[in-house]
């Protein structure tokens, strides 16, 4: 890597196009660019095989060997006052380095891929969860249907921990477009007759999890092969759906093992 550029002023268009990806949750749809705050996520994406656009990087974080290594791996490096690294960041203690990175397009699902299937799904934490639980459980894509949050948006990639860069991310399809998978739907139900660690589960399968307060829309329910209930021997009324996908995706996961 060359000498990093310095860059002093606000208006510079680099960090203009930084303030609108951290303020806006879909401005990496027009931009086609995410931005990766903090040295797990940058050390996450380059563990995944992946090379960063650009690494940004504070005055006071250019002062540490680790991180001036972390952003050699970018061709391109800029270096900017502290004030201004703060000024771009979406954390309330920012961190001191950051990577730009164009996302893979994925629009098209994969036919056969275990997957989770997100109906309306709305939290930025929520979803982080249930990408980190897919990510290790064996479930390599992820569909958010229209009306879900975005995927690449800042709060869901901090959330998802890096989760991001080990999946086949799809956005924005209609319910007919799951069509594509070819596999059974299966989807949780407080009304289901059988508990989902009775059930017998298809593998390989796509785990529809619902709307936070809504659940998965009667039309989608009314695909699924199967419905299964998460048993709750405590009596609450529902399971948020990070906690009820992390259940779902291990039974069938621990199937797979046994």
């Amino acid at each position: 890597m060359n000498e990093p550029q310095r860059v002093t002023s606000r208006d510079n268009p680099l960090l203009v196009k930084l303030r609108k990806l951290t303020q806006d949750p879909a401005a990496y749809r027009k931009l086609g660019l995410v931005w990766l705050e903090g040295d797990h996520l940058c050390r996450a994406l380059l563990a995944r095989g992946q090379r960063p656009a650009q690494a940004v990087v504070s005055e006071s974080g250019w002062l540490q060997p680790a991180l001036r290594e972390l952003a050699a791996a970018a061709d391109k490096a800029v270096v900017v006052p502290d004030a201004l690294f703060a000024g771009i960041s979406a954390l309330e203690s920012p961190a001191r380095i950051g990577f730009t990175w164009v996302p893979p397009a994925m629009t098209d699902i994969a036919a056969g891929q275990a997957a989770v299937v997100l109906d309306r799904v709305q939290d930025a934490g929520n979803l982080g969860s249930i990408l980190r639980s897919a990510s290790a459980l064996g479930f390599a894509q992820v569909i958010a249907l229209k009306g879900s949050a975005a995927l690449w948006s800042p709060k869901v990639v901090r959330a998802g921990m890096g989760a991001h860069f080990n999946l086949r991310l799809v956005e924005g399809v209609d319910v007919d477009a799951l069509d594509a998978l070819q596999l059974p739907l299966v989807a949780t139900s407080s009304h289901a007759a059988q508990a989902v660690h009775e059930a017998a589960l298809p593998w390989p399968c796509a785990w529809v999890m619902g709307h936070e307060g809504q659940g998965v829309r009667e039309e989608l329910l009314q695909r699924c092969g199967l419905t299964v209930r998460i048993v709750q021997p405590g009596g609450e009324e529902s399971l948020n759906v990070a906690a009820a996908a992390a259940i779902c995706l291990h039974e069938s996961a621990r199937r797979r093992a046994g």
